[in-house]
């Protein structure tokens, strides 16, 4: 597998795979704006990483730089690759790359029922600081939100 700067090629590919991860995904337009926002920025303001297997595009990532903290956006892994690794290999290359853009604390939101995904979290290293109450649409869930600092 390979952790890897997202291309403007494989942007229909994320969008695929948000699609089948999330019930309200961003659009692949939304995706391609980030892709040339990200080849076009001065590489300290946003990054998005996808995993590669065996030529497929099977999980991504992203990270906002916001005068040094870092907002994890979305991390997601194709349902037939799941319970592999692939999460928890494209998180902390995420990390260690938004320490090296100047991100000094990461935070993020996470559906308070995705358990899977705060045990991800929590591994490494984040911590539930507050809630959003109802934050989430389809179904209607809280979100947690964690700090890594």
């Amino acid at each position: 597998m390979i952790v890897r700067k997202m291309k403007a090629s494989d942007v229909e590919a994320v969008a695929r795979n948000e699609a089948l991860c999330f019930s309200m995904p961003w659009s692949l337009n939304a995706f391609r704006e980030i892709a040339a926002e990200q080849e076009s920025g001065d590489g300290q303001t946003i990054l998005y990483l996808v995993a590669e297997l065996d030529g497929r595009i099977v999980g991504h990532c992203g990270v906002r730089n916001l005068l040094g903290e870092g907002e994890i956006t979305n991390v997601a892994v194709h349902p037939d690759y799941r319970n592999k690794g692939i999460a928890g290999a494209m998180l902390a290359e995420l990390l260690d790359r938004g320490v090296r853009m100047g991100i000094e604390a990461f935070t993020l939101e996470v559906r308070a029922g995705n358990g899977s995904a705060v045990h991800l979290y929590e591994k490494a290293g984040f911590v539930t600081e507050g809630v959003r109450k109802g934050f989430y649409d389809m179904p209607r869930e809280d979100a947690l939100i964690m700090w890594k600092r």
